[in-house]
């Protein structure tokens, strides 16, 4: 076990911080998938010794964003935009169930990612901020792929849509797709094989559970009843809530606030387009263009001008909502929560602020001006850890100092001995407030700004940038 340090990613705590904070039975699991970290990092680095050259290096590190959530946000508002509203919320509901239960598990567990050293580490963005068991990565593209040929399978069995080329074809993209995913996650040492096995099994049962209950769930929010949004808000809320405090400082809560919030904002989005009566009347119209088969060149351009401008105009919207709506919230939200907190306790995670220990949310924390799950900017940037490898740059991590039980027990702040190459940044204690003097990193105003904000970012791109587009006379269904 290595020893602790803020060059570590997290899960590389010293063992008995771990046998310390975490109940016997998650500390039980832990140890189980550690040993196998132990035992496969070594592999993987011969492994990587043996096959990697530029090319690859290139090749996975940028398909990778093909599985992250970044892509599927930017790509999921404009299926609505287009009238696939059907196809969108099956796509929600399967990543939303991946990217959360592999979050929960991950924060469950707080395993390793494999060492490095002896392997060396590539990836884009912060994923390698988050615990490693198990591949978020690894169930993203299964499920996707599983998803994909459903429909895939449908259109060319049942509505001969397809020829035999184009379905073939089809299949083989996405089994590329899966392959360079998944292996592509051993290759750049992110994961180790049962990382990726169990990510891959969970991913398949997600898609599994979706074919079980879509027809119902379609049923239901297709439904005028108040029980749906009834029923949606406060289950969403509640998996916010419970999902399990991590022993390091991981973002995975808050992928799983994002993805939650934007299932919750797109089912009641589809619920109130229903019960408004805007579905039938709003967003079954079509865009301008040509009639039939046969369309001059000057209806192809006409039909492209107004898809491009619903791409853009969509997309500024919702920056707008997200800079308005976090603005306003992180104004509002310390003080009420100040308010009520002299009424009832509050409930709070370690590692985030409470609001009676800090004045306002500073604009630099918190929600970036684009959206994305948890920072846009920072998901394109590429970095590298490599041992012995004069290839790589730095990394980006959050910093830590040492971490003691005592910190984790929530018993004070101890005198810790930094790392000689760390900045003197201290974990908050096990409520979450910060020792005087310890920068902050996550504030309470935080949780539910981003779950408003993703909310509403799903509502707009679901029904109201929709409804605005047919009012406008842009159509939804492009045919």
């Amino acid at each position: 076990m290595a020893t602790s340090s803020c060059s570590e990613a997290p899960g590389q705590l010293p063992q008995d911080v771990y046998e310390t904070v975490l109940p016997r039975w998650r500390s039980a699991i832990r140890n189980v998938i550690l040993k196998a970290v132990e035992c496969e990092s070594p592999v993987l680095a011969r492994m990587q010794n043996r096959f990697r050259n530029p090319w690859l290096d290139v090749y996975f590190l940028y398909t990778s964003s093909l599985g992250t959530h970044t892509f599927f946000m930017i790509a999921l508002p404009i299926l609505f935009f287009f009238g696939y509203h059907d196809l969108g919320r099956g796509l929600i509901f399967v990543l939303a169930s991946g990217i959360y239960f592999s979050s929960f598990i991950k924060d469950l567990v707080c395993a390793p990612r494999p060492f490095s050293p002896p392997l060396t580490r590539l990836t884009i963005g912060t994923h390698h901020l988050e615990y490693g068991f198990p591949s978020t990565h690894s169930t993203n593209s299964v499920s996707l792929a599983l998803f994909i040929f459903g429909h895939i399978h449908r259109a060319y069995t049942e509505n001969s849509a397809m020829s035999d080329l184009a379905y073939c074809g089809s299949c083989v993209a996405l089994v590329i797709y899966v392959i360079s995913i998944v292996f592509g996650r051993l290759y750049l040492g992110m994961h180790s094989a049962t990382d990726c096995i169990v990510g891959v099994a969970l991913g398949a049962g997600v898609w599994g559970a979706y074919v079980m209950v879509c027809d119902t769930m379609e049923g239901l929010l297709s439904s005028s009843s108040w029980t749906v949004p009834c029923t949606i808000v406060p289950v969403c809320l509640l998996l916010v809530h419970f999902h399990p405090q991590p022993v390091d400082d991981c973002p995975c809560f808050e992928d799983a606030i994002a993805i939650i919030s934007v299932t919750l904002g797109a089912f009641v989005a589809r619920w109130h387009s229903v019960y408004a009566g805007v579905d039938d009347r709003l967003l079954q119209t079509v865009m301008p263009g040509g009639h039939g088969a046969d369309w001059t060149f000057g209806e192809k351009l006409h039909w492209c001008l107004i898809a491009c401008l619903k791409v853009n105009v969509g997309i500024i919207i919702i920056f707008i909502w997200r800079l308005l709506a976090k603005s306003v919230l992180h104004l509002v939200l310390p003080p009420l929560f100040r308010a009520l907190a002299l009424c009832f306790d509050l409930p709070n995670r370690r590692f985030y602020t409470p609001a009676t220990d800090y004045a306002h949310v500073p604009t630099e924390n918190g929600l970036h001006p684009i959206p994305s799950v948890i920072d846009l900017p920072s998901a394109w940037e590429v970095s590298g850890v490599y041992a012995e490898d004069t290839r790589g740059g730095s990394v980006k991590r959050r910093g830590r100092g040492t971490t003691t039980k005592q910190d984790l027990l929530g018993k004070g702040m101890a005198d810790v001995t930094e790392h000689p190459d760390c900045q003197s940044k201290e974990l908050e204690n096990g409520k979450g407030t910060a020792h005087p003097g310890a920068e902050v990193k996550h504030y309470d105003a935080d949780v539910l700004t981003k779950v408003v904000v993703y909310a509403g970012i799903a509502f707009f791109a679901v029904e109201g940038v929709p409804v605005l587009f047919s009012l406008m006379g842009w159509g939804i269904k492009p045919w």
